[in-house]
């Protein structure tokens, strides 16, 4: 994707592509409305002058090429500034069918529009001061939620919690270089306009906060992607069997043959508004069977890139001192400090569950039977609750782009450094170098720093087509 200007009139399907009730198509730039108005018509037939109508303001009529009637529509008009792009701006709502919506994609090229590019009527917003660069990323995360959690932080974003915070940074941090920069222009008075011992109040406040920010983003990756849970243990254990309880359908294949499953199986899962992304691994034992020793390969990667690790273990064929020893291995494959262990006794169905529960009172663990579906709530509760544990409040601000804890990391460097050669009483124009250097990282989060074509462009090609 390139940049493109600003200034032609673009036109695109904003829903999604497929047949539907309705498809919704949208016009952006100065010829938006006269585009529109070349081919629409009231019932009855007459042309309708659309940049006569009041904005934010919805008209039913005919959309024609020449004596052709293509469908029968509802327009809404957007005035610039007051429109989403910051420009004037149409939408038509259509009916659904894919043929219509090709048919009137291709009238508005004809008459003036062209094709948009992916994510570009959200770029101009940007570019036209409608939304900064931060919130303008957000937009994609909301449309790409998949869990009441990953929607909430996105909202938060788009609406502008996170800009405002950089915002408030950005704007102690501007007020203490300023009167560093003044401190140059009198450097042969030897005057001091910036007091350094609340400029190192400001900076270490400033640190803490952005920190806090940085800390955030572990939590915030896997709200935005989804907590990674493994399920390991021995073959036969009833790991595939516990997968499908967990998604209510038969998605693993199950059988009393041990090392059945010799790949991982993926999937995703929504608990109370969070989604965990389910792994079944093959089973850990030593085999000499090619296939099935990739496939316990797989399983040794799958535990160091879990947030969450699922030890499945069978009641009836193990002993505790055999699973205190298989825990012991465990653990040395666990390469995550903050990854948690979550042991399961699977099979109570074929146990008495009192007796198991004196039989294993030196373990903290869930006792269930997958194949009868006892106790799954009870997990579904635990895994929420190992959530909880280790998340913050979701109404404070997460971090969950990576771009954006990249330029917080070097925020962070930029204000230890001052801080560093404040202690160390170097001269003022290193010290306004480094603040330079925090502002400008904190600005390329928002998009204030941003100059390159290149990274907008990276940016909003990955957005879809119509937003």
């Amino acid at each position: 994707m390139f940049v493109a200007p600003n200034t032609d009139t673009i036109a695109a399907l904003a829903t999604a592509q497929g047949t539907a009730a309705i498809a919704v198509l949208r016009l952006s730039g100065p010829e938006a409305f006269s585009i529109a108005e070349s081919m629409f018509r009231t019932r009855s037939g007459k042309p309708k002058l659309l940049h006569t109508k009041n904005s934010h303001t919805a008209h039913f009529g005919l959309l024609c090429e020449g004596e052709v009637i293509l469908d029968e529509v509802l327009v809404a008009i957007f005035k610039g500034p007051n429109s989403y792009t910051g420009q004037d701006l149409v939408e038509i709502s259509c009916h659904g069918s894919i043929f219509i919506q090709q048919q009137i994609l291709q009238a508005l090229y004809r008459h003036g529009a062209r094709p948009a590019q992916a994510g570009e009527f959200t770029l101009r917003a940007f570019l036209n001061g409608k939304l900064d660069l931060s919130q303008a990323e957000a937009v994609a995360d909301v449309i790409a939620s998949t869990s009441a959690a990953s929607h909430q932080v996105a909202m938060q974003h788009m609406r502008g919690g996170f800009s405002n915070k950089i915002a408030v940074l950005r704007e102690n941090l501007l007020n203490f270089a300023s009167l560093i920069e003044l401190e140059l222009d009198f450097s042969e008075e030897d005057v001091e306009f910036a007091d350094r011992t609340e400029l190192k109040k400001l900076l270490f406040t400033i640190q803490k906060i952005v920190q806090r920010l940085i800390d955030s983003f572990d939590v915030g990756n896997v709200i935005k992607n989804g907590i990674p849970v493994a399920i390991v243990g021995k073959p036969n254990a009833g790991k595939s069997t516990l997968l499908n309880a967990l998604l209510e359908e038969e998605r693993a294949i199950v059988s009393d043959i041990p090392g059945t499953t010799r790949d991982t199986i993926e999937e995703e899962i929504t608990i109370d508004g969070i989604l965990f992304r389910f792994i079944d691994t093959a089973g850990l034992r030593d085999t000499t069977d090619i296939i099935e020793a990739i496939g316990v390969s797989r399983t040794f990667d799958k535990i160091k890139e879990a947030s969450i690790v699922i030890y499945l273990f069978d009641l009836v064929e193990m002993t505790p001192a055999e699973l205190r020893a298989n825990i012991a291995t465990l653990r040395g494959l666990v390469t995550g400090a903050e990854t948690q262990i979550l042991l399961i006794g699977n099979k109570i169905d074929k146990e008495d569950l009192p007796q198991a529960q004196r039989d294993y009172a030196e373990f903290d663990l869930l006792f269930l039977s997958a194949k009868e579906k006892l106790f799954i709530d009870d997990l579904r509760q635990k895994l929420v609750s190992l959530f909880d544990s280790r998340t913050v409040n979701l109404t404070e601000t997460i971090v969950t782009n990576a771009r954006h804890v990249d330029a917080l990391r070097h925020t962070n460097s930029a204000i230890q450094r001052t801080i560093d050669g404040i202690q160390q009483n170097i001269p003022g124009d290193l010290v306004a170098q480094d603040i330079r250097q925090a502002l400008h990282y904190l600005g390329e989060i928002t998009g204030q720093e941003i100059t390159s074509d290149d990274l907008l462009a990276n940016i909003f090609g990955k957005f879809c087509i119509g937003k």
